[in-house]
């Protein structure tokens, strides 16, 4: 049985189509993934990412056991800082990737992966029971909203007397939104489109989508779905999990070497060391078709020989773009942009070369 997020009933009222994801009931999509996607793009999309876990890591080992059981420097937040980072698996793949906030001296708060709730909350505890933190997870109490896209913070500033002008990017305040208090309002978001994520207690949910709603109405506010929410941080070149990274793959191995700091101690870290000393066999990288073709999640790419050499993670039509667009771990020496590969679309080698990240 899939659980519902508090915004359950308004979504099926809006005509939202309802799919299982992660272990709940979600929206995919309301009017259509590309009036979405320009949407976001273009003014502001509302989302409801409710079934994101939540969990609360206080007292004085906090920092410490998030130091070693996460990739990146837990040091370098302050008060009002978010970090995005991943959890290493101790074999050298990847648990989840995740946001930590630091709340407090002694009071993080972390956001990770529906699909992964219980296995990171059994991961972390595990590492726990020497370090000694307090460990709340508070994922069935807390809902989410994201407000994405160019007219996010006009949006959102209609409800609330603190200046979102602000709150710089990966930074977060507590403040009041639609009369609703201690709400978590975070400059970060998954669309690459700029906007806010708002986490708040469920049973204020209905009355704060209602707020968002009318406050962006005027800015041709739209509700976006799961589906639109894939091709805009595809787009963008963001990983998802179990797509693009997973407990077989490594940070240096995903380009989240950026996220991966060596000067403190952390599960992996020789092997993530020794990978960034020698390099790694095989990279993610984004890829744009050279015909008009969309690659898919598991395709082959091979090279000019038609030698196998890796495999599409994430694929799409680009709707900025309007050619297709992919993410695919390749062997050496095909890293480089520029370079050509092929994508096995039914039985055929269509050509697609690497590109910089983002695409869009």
């Amino acid at each position: 049985m899939n659980k519902k997020t508090a915004l359950f009933d308004k979504h099926v009222a809006l005509g939202a189509k309802m799919v299982p994801f992660a272990g709940f009931e979600m929206p995919v999509q309301y009017s259509g993934v590309t009036d979405e996607h320009f949407a976001v793009r273009e003014k502001v999309g509302i989302f409801d990412v409710s079934h994101m876990g939540q969990f609360f890591v206080e007292g004085p080992a906090a920092k410490d056991l998030l130091q070693y059981v996460t990739t990146n420097n837990v040091d370098s937040l302050e008060d009002g800082k978010a970090q995005y980072t991943c959890l290493p698996n101790g074999n050298g793949g990847i648990v989840d990737d995740l946001i930590v906030y630091k709340m407090a001296d002694e009071k993080y708060f972390v956001v990770v992966n529906a699909s992964n709730i219980d296995k990171d909350w059994d991961h972390i505890s595990k590492y726990n029971e020497k370090f000694g933190a307090t460990l709340k997870n508070a994922s069935d109490e807390m809902s989410l909203i994201a407000i994405q896209g160019p007219k996010a913070t006009e949006t959102l500033q209609k409800l609330t007397d603190s200046n979102l002008a602000d709150i710089p990017y990966y930074h977060f305040i507590v403040g009041t939104v639609a009369g609703v208090s201690d709400v978590i309002i975070s400059n970060t978001g998954y669309t690459g489109s700029g906007g806010f994520e708002i986490y708040f207690k469920n049973e204020d949910a209905v009355k704060m989508w209602d707020a968002l709603t009318e406050a962006g109405e005027g800015f041709g506010l739209m509700p976006c779905g799961l589906a639109s929410r894939d091709t805009l941080r595809l787009e963008k070149g963001f990983c998802l999990y179990g797509n693009d990274i997973d407990d077989t793959t490594s940070p240096m191995e995903a380009g989240l070497g950026w996220i991966t700091k060596f000067d403190k101690d952390f599960v992996d870290k020789e092997t993530f060391a020794k990978q960034k000393e020698e390099g790694v066999t095989r990279k993610l990288v984004g890829f744009e078709m050279q015909e008009r073709a969309i690659p898919r999640h598991d395709y082959l790419v091979v090279d000019a020989e038609g030698k196998e050499i890796g495999k599409v993670t994430s694929g799409t039509m680009s709707a900025m773009k309007n050619i297709g667009i992919g993410l695919a771990y390749v062997a050496k020496p095909h890293f480089k942009v520029g370079s050509e590969i092929f994508v096995q679309i039914r039985n055929k080698n269509v050509p697609a070369k690497v590109v910089k990240l983002p695409f869009v």
